[in-house]
């Protein structure tokens, strides 16, 4: 059966770890959409000691936290005896996931090796530039700050086939990372997209307000 000529193509997220020290990066591409996210901003207002001139100046960016639950599976590749999903299952596409918190092995072994001889400070190793990724206008630099996973279904070898991963992440701005970061240039442009939606959205809205026959340009 073909689909419908005139159904839409869905374009999928996906939150990708790029890591400077391993060429291929962790893409955890979603199979579906959550059908809901949830996005909360905390405005960060300037402490000017109450003065009232400096009531509405803003100290940065906003604090921005989005959680989503993400549906996976690999029944239809079980169908069509795709034989990495009848060996694995879920279990490679869920380790994509979860090395987004994880440190490198070999950066843990280096580190290890370091402190055995005598090295006093060691610097923790950092987590991949993390981006969230969903459709074009949005391509947001993240933290994942909580993970959770459920599986819910699993083959005779115990691979999981099914599985929810609820995710929960803050968005990292300007404010967060140098100046030398591709981060910092990734939330630049997610801002930048930002604000000409704003600009598109308030000629609309004011045209609705004034009336349908005034001609704002």
């Amino acid at each position: 059966m073909t689909d419908f000529p005139r159904s839409p193509k869905i374009l999928k997220g996906a939150i990708v770890g790029i890591d400077i020290f391993n060429p291929i990066a962790s893409v955890v591409v979603f199979q579906y959409n959550p059908e809901q996210l949830t996005r909360s901003l905390d405005p960060q207002y300037s402490d000017a000691a109450g003065a009232r001139t400096e009531a509405l100046r803003l100290g940065g960016p906003p604090h921005e936290t989005i959680s989503a639950t993400i549906n996976i599976d690999v029944i239809d590749q079980l169908e069509e005896a795709d034989g990495l999903a009848a060996t694995l299952g879920l279990y490679p596409q869920l380790s994509a996931l979860e090395m987004l918190v994880y440190p490198k092995s070999a950066l843990v072994i280096a580190n290890t090796a370091l402190l055995a001889t005598g090295t006093i400070e060691i610097v923790p190793p950092a987590a991949p530039l993390t981006l969230f990724i969903y459709g074009w206008k949005r391509v947001v630099p993240v933290k994942v700050s909580s993970l959770s996973i459920t599986e819910t279904a699993h083959d005779p070898q115990l691979n999981p086939i099914r599985a929810t991963a609820d995710i929960g992440m803050r968005v990292l701005t300007y404010s967060d990372l140098p100046l030398t970061h591709p981060g910092y240039w990734a939330f630049m442009a997610h801002q930048v997209v930002k604000e000409t939606m704003a600009v598109i959205g308030s000629v609309s809205n004011i045209g609705a307000v004034l009336g349908d026959d005034v001609n704002l340009f």
